[in-house]
């Protein structure tokens, strides 16, 4: 007969985390599997409103965050990509990518991931100067002019770590202002090496081998704009294929009540992937936390503790 776990987590992100150091301290039996740690707080290079800390970087609040659950000694399936959920009686099923595990409570806490352009050419160019990550890899287009698309907060912390070292960014922005937080904006309005494109679409990416050159459409007029680097921050889509049996609202976001309950029973959901208004790593901190808590009362409830 195979393991049956009290609970098991999907996802490292700072929602799957915090879970996973409740679930711990309630010495509940835990999986956490997850395909990396950190989510996309691991993306975020000045973080300056996670309480605590007047300023730190994402991958270094990701660090803080991986040492305090590795106090707990927390049983981690990694990398491991989850296929399939779904419930069986009493039992939670879950298939992987690498075998198949069974549990009382799950916990859904696989964040989202970012939408790509729906470019002809968007695979060609993929990791040849088309990337969706700045933190990752915006150090590799040290010295050369780049494009950020996006005018939100994810386009604009993309665009603020470039201008430290790209001669030349452009924000191509589809709407007429920007939409990220004002603090952000103020500091690119500063900077004297960036240029703002509202009301812009990108039309397509020209190079051989490389992203040389892009094509965008500003009111009906189109121009070319060489650059040397595409960075792609239009939005987030939830990892929440797998999954089926529990209601979603329609982008895809796990619904999910103020205790973190889906509409099936044992099925918790905290972070980005659920219906959750603000998408802040502090509050995907705060959901991991509540449904951590809700699945240790629904298991005393149930008397499997």
């Amino acid at each position: 007969m195979s393991k049956v776990y009290d609970l098991v987590i999907l996802g490292a992100g700072p929602a799957g985390i915090t879970a996973s150091i409740y679930a711990a301290r309630k010495k509940l039996d835990l999986l956490l599997i997850s395909q990396d740690i950190g989510g996309q707080a691991a993306w975020s290079a000045d973080i300056e409103n996670y309480t605590g800390f007047q300023f730190i970087s994402g991958p270094s609040l990701v660090e803080k965050f991986n040492e305090h659950m590795k106090a707990f000694d927390v049983d981690i399936k990694m990398p491991e990509e989850i296929r399939e959920l779904k419930k069986e009686g009493d039992t939670i099923s879950l298939i992987t990518n690498r075998g198949s595990y069974k549990t009382r409570v799950a916990i859904v806490a696989t964040g989202k991931r970012p939408k790509e352009l729906d470019l002809e050419e968007e695979a060609k160019f993929k990791n040849k100067g088309l990337t969706y990550c700045a933190t990752c890899d915006g150090p590799v287009f040290r010295g050369k002019d780049v494009a950020v698309i996006g005018g939100g907060n994810s386009a604009l912390d993309a665009a603020l770590q470039l201008v430290k070292f790209c001669p030349r960014v452009y924000i191509i922005n589809i709407t007429d202002s920007l939409t990220g937080d004002s603090i952000m904006i103020d500091k690119l309005n500063e900077s004297d090496n960036v240029q703002i494109l509202n009301n812009s679409e990108l039309k397509e990416i020209l190079g051989d081998n490389f992203v040389e050159e892009i094509i965008v459409n500003t009111e009906g007029k189109e121009e070319r704009i060489r650059v040397e680097g595409v960075f792609v921050e239009i939005g987030l889509l939830p990892n929440a294929d797998f999954i089926n049996i529990v209601k979603k609202n329609e982008e895809g976001e796990i619904i999910v009540n103020c205790n973190n309950e889906t509409d099936i029973e044992g099925i918790f959901a905290a972070g980005d992937v659920t219906t959750v208004a603000q998408k802040q790593i502090i509050v995907a901190s705060g959901e991991g936390a509540k449904a951590s808590l809700g699945a240790f009362q629904y298991l005393m409830r149930h008397n499997f503790k």
